[in-house]
């Protein structure tokens, strides 16, 4: 095997150039180099801290460059997100910056057939101003948008956010982070008051009981599944619960595996609510003294008796009742969740469900407890707190809030009124829009839509509609530039320094480390160029990354989060933990005092049944399909998918079916197969697997165009969560076909 499913972390080996003991990961015969670039060594190399751009764990690495070129990276033992551990995916970063596809100068669309010249930023950019400026005068500030993402940095979304709704007058900015965390937002802000999950990763060393469900963190998350890991072995007492349809690598460490039937994680957290109240485990203390609303929801739990919720959910009523008594009779107890629970139509109240246990427990805002959902993307909590969604401004504002408009005009220095009243569009809606031709103008920065959208064939449609659609990505090409007008070309992560905010609310500087490539730069003065030549040169005069920090972090001041005691003189020392005011110290855990950021104070309770999901399997579709991830492959493999030794764990996409299912459709192991649903098919090799339950299929994500039919999304649905607006993309109703051919998705 090239590299160990699950790593452990090395005792005593030391990390070149700091000379403290390193955690980092242990590849086979303990060779820290099976994943360098280079044979320097380690001596000769200049280490420089930075952060990794890929998931919310945001591990902190040192990065061993010479002469401007990245040869190595380690996990960075100082910082507190990761202890010096490493997946295989940051370990191989100094792999995807120097690419033959890096996108090197603007470029325009000559021809139909998707030919594109070289440009000058001059004139791409006096292109683009004009034409934006045109279609708002003509068709309103809403004939324009941005669709933007989670991994850009703080500063980049500050400086779209700024223009967008304060000088523009459109709220239409939305992130492919409404596909990963939106219902987490959603559900945090209803139940607690306020976004952001109250815990902290040192939790994980304090708590004795995990409740995973909704998320492969062995898979998504491997270095916070390693902490869960290395937790378990150090204490045999300690308990992990795994709640998913497919028994993974995260479920082989459970002490208990629930195999719940998809969609009904609502009917389960209910049940085991229903347990814990019944057997006397709920804190009544902190019930009366901290929270609203239990009466109600005691009410709506009577019905989800262990019976009920095992016949519903697919499960056996005593595992519902031993996984409620791990958690009642724990002393701490952490629960974590990740799209398994957001990507729903109902995801909302499956977050708040989640939060009803600990809230009913007192098992929050205490060390080793808390409800954490585990972020997706390496900024996504910074893209929320400066109001990168179409319902949010900077510093835990919402545009439908009269006074939270009035204060961000103000500190913009625009008119009164300037910001629209209402949300933009999200995701799915812009999209949409955009084919009903009442959106013309769409800008996508740092991420591949073409890929991860629910029901890719409405939106390759609205994409071939629109009249102007500008991709600002490292790559050429991806899959969503073929529908391109103009390309920007973006600095790497290595190339351009700011902040990044992870799922512990911890803010950590990612500095620069090389010169970008030919004419790329960064995400921040790309926008920053096109506002001044767009009129706005006063409001938009950042020479640095810096200087849109300090301005930013001065929206913060008196808000839930406010960072005003943050500099990156102070980030350069040690990553912060917001709420962090100025004078004030970096709060690691929330609510420890039981206030919540509710008008009163309390938090509260919120009752929610069960429902059906948006749509049912059939005579027709009689199967349920559901998406995912790989572990060593990232979002749609625009970086990953280069790297050779991340293919070896899986080189192809893949659909798996149950033994049972495959043998009733005459389905062998690797035969060529389809899923087809009501909106389209994606085709890939067969995995017959008992790992998964009857009558369900999952295929992972991340297989674009570019390496074959193999896109999952031209099947999924776009259903949404009424109040996030997140899309269902973990089940839809579809059918398996054999296709007869053996022509692999790679």
């Amino acid at each position: 095997m090239f590299w160990k499913k699950f790593f452990r972390p090395s005792v005593g080996k030391s990390i070149p150039g700091n000379g403290r003991v390193s955690m980092n990961l242990v590849y086979d015969e303990e060779d820290l180099s099976v994943f360098d670039v280079s044979s320097i060594p380690d001596a000769e190399l200049k280490w420089t801290p930075s952060i990794c751009p890929y998931c919310g764990v945001g591990c902190g690495l040192l990065v061993g460059s010479k002469e401007g070129k990245l040869h190595k990276i380690r996990g960075n033992p100082s910082h507190p997100a990761n202890l010096g551990l490493l997946c295989a995916k940051g370990a191989t970063l100094a792999q995807v910056v120097d690419t033959p596809d890096r996108l090197i100068s603007p470029m325009t669309r000559v021809s139909q057939n998707g030919e594109f010249m070289p440009t000058t930023w001059e004139k791409a950019l006096s292109h683009l101003s004009q034409k934006i400026q045109e279609t708002v005068q003509r068709h309103g500030p809403d004939s324009f948008a941005f669709y933007i993402s989670g991994q850009l940095l703080t500063e980049d979304y500050y400086v779209i956010n700024k223009l967008a709704k304060g000088y523009l007058g459109t709220n239409n900015v939305d992130s492919n982070s409404r596909l990963c965390m939106a219902s987490a937002a959603a559900g945090y802000t209803a139940s607690l008051g306020v976004d952001g999950p109250p815990a902290c990763y040192e939790d994980i060393e304090l708590s004795d009981c995990f409740l995973l469900i909704g998320t492969n963190t062995a898979a998504c998350h491997p270095v916070v599944f390693q902490r869960i890991k290395m937790r378990r072995a150090k204490d045999p007492n300690v308990r992990v619960i795994v709640v998913d349809p497919r028994r993974t690598q995260t479920a082989d460490l459970a002490d208990l595996y629930l195999p719940i039937r998809p969609g009904t994680d609502v009917a389960f957290l209910n049940g085991l609510l229903h347990v814990l109240e019944k057997e006397g485990f709920l804190d009544s203390d902190f019930i009366d003294r901290s929270t609203r609303g239990w009466e109600t929801l005691k009410e709506t739990i009577q019905e989800y008796t262990p019976e009920r919720t095992a016949h519903l959910c697919g499960l056996k009523a005593e595992d519902i009742e031993t996984a409620a008594r791990h958690f009642g009779r724990s002393r701490s107890a952490l629960s974590f969740w990740s799209m398994g629970l957001n990507q729903s139509s109902h995801g909302t109240a499956k977050n708040n469900a989640v939060i009803n246990l600990h809230l009913a427990t007192g098992k929050i805002g205490k060390p080793g407890s808390g409800p954490f959902s585990l972020t997706g993307q390496p900024n996504a909590m910074g893209g929320r707190e400066t109001g990168g969604l179409c319902h949010m401004l900077p510093g835990h504002r919402f545009v439908a809030n009269e006074a939270h408009r009035a204060e961000m005009e103000k500190f913009w220095d625009v008119s009164p009124g300037r910001i629209a009243k209402s949300a933009g569009l999200s995701a799915v809606e812009l999209f949409k829009s955009l084919e009903e031709g009442v959106v013309k103008i769409v800008w996508i920065i740092a991420t591949n839509p073409a890929v991860s959208i629910p029901n890719l064939g409405r939106l390759t449609a609205a994409l071939q509609k629109a009249e102007l659609v500008v991709v600002q990505d490292p790559y050429f090409p991806t899959e969503t530039t073929r529908y391109a007008h103009v390309v920007l070309p973006a600095a790497q992560w290595s190339e351009r320094d700011g902040t990044v905010t992870n799922s512990e609310r911890r803010i950590s500087y990612s500095q620069k480390i090389n010169e970008p490539v030919g004419q790329a730069r960064p995400d921040w003065r790309i926008v920053t160029d096109l506002a001044r030549l767009s009129g706005f040169e006063k409001a938009f005069p950042y020479e640095s990354a810096e200087d849109i920090f300090e301005e930013y972090k001065e929206s913060t001041r008196g808000t839930t989060m406010d960072i005003t005691g943050v500099s990156y003189a102070r980030l350069k020392d040690c990553p912060v933990q917001w709420p962090c005011p100025e004078g004030g110290v970096s709060t690691a855990r929330l609510y420890t005092d039981g206030k919540f950021h509710t008008g009163d104070g309390r938090a509260r309770f919120l009752a929610h049944s069960y429902k059906e999901p948006a749509e049912s399997p059939s005579e027709e579709f009689p199967m349920v399909l559901t998406t995912g991830r790989v572990r060593d492959q990232w979002h749609t493999m625009t970086r990953t998918g280069k790297v050779d030794a991340l293919l070896k764990s899986e080189p192809y996409a893949f659909i798996e079916i149950h033994p049972l299912d495959a043998e009733a459709l005459d389905i062998a192991q690797d035969d060529m197969v389809e899923i087809i649903s009501r909106r389209g098919r994606a085709r890939a090799p067969a995995r017959l697997t008992d790992r998964i339950g009857r009558g369900v299929c999952f295929m992972p994500f991340h297989w674009g165009e570019l390496f074959g039919n193999a896109s999952v999304n031209l099947a999924t649905i776009e259903a949404v969560d009424p109040v996030s607006k997140q899309p269902e993309l973990k089940y839809c109703a579809c059918r398996v076909e054999k296709v007869n051919e053996r022509v692999y998705a790679r």
